[in-house]
């Protein structure tokens, strides 16, 4: 990928820059979904952090679980969830919005003191659209979006997934940019577009 290609993907609406990764292994937790849903759920976020040769764990010392994942029927079921706006402050007005811009997804990244993520919240409301979606893409989708922190416009116009062969998988130039965010010779937050000539740097290197 070009630089401004890749700088693109963390380029955000407001023109800043900001490109974090998790700064500590993840720790995921699925909550309102069955068994089946659950295992595609971990075992997709197990190959996205593995592609990003990042580690998984099977407790957060902080937190317990850092990547934590709703589903709900509809966004009025999340106030009802223990203690989930103590992880979330102003969770109703959140829900509020969520409610009046007729969303079925949102998700929430906190940070570390040195900026690299150290949590993330997926919300999902199960409406028409996303029912339509095998569990499948869905796992891959969500795990992809939470590995980086991407800008808010990064997938608007082209999705980080493509269908082959029947099958949904990764698109071979974001595996690329994810696995270069992961070198070690990479900072864990940028904050200055040139971040993004190294990225490509890297992604040549690799190819």
């Amino acid at each position: 990928m070009e630089p401004d290609q890749v700088a693109a993907l963390f380029t955000r609406a407001d023109d800043s820059y900001l490109c974090a990764r998790w700064g500590r292994p993840i720790v995921p937790v699925v909550f309102g979904v069955d068994d089946a849903t659950l295992a595609v759920f971990k075992g997709a976020i197990e190959a996205v952090v593995t592609l990003a040769n990042h580690k998984m764990d099977e407790t957060d010392m902080e937190l317990g679980a850092n990547l934590m994942v709703f589903f709900c029927r509809d966004w009025d079921e999340m106030p009802e969830v223990p203690h989930l706006e103590k992880l979330v402050p102003d969770l109703v007005p959140l829900v509020e919005r969520l409610k009046a811009a007729d969303a079925n997804q949102y998700r929430i990244f906190r940070f570390d003191e040195a900026g690299a993520i150290r949590a993330a919240f997926v919300f999902l409301r199960m409406d028409a659209h996303l029912e339509q979606v095998s569990a499948d893409t869905l796992a891959l989708s969500q795990a992809v979006q939470t590995i980086v922190l991407w800008s808010d416009q990064a997938f608007r116009e082209t999705s980080p997934l493509a269908v082959v062969n029947d099958q949904t998988v990764l698109r071979p130039e974001i595996a690329n940019v994810i696995r270069a965010v992961y070198d070690p010779v990479m900072p864990a937050v940028a904050h200055d577009p040139s971040h993004a000539l190294r990225l490509s740097a890297r992604i040549g290197m690799v190819q």
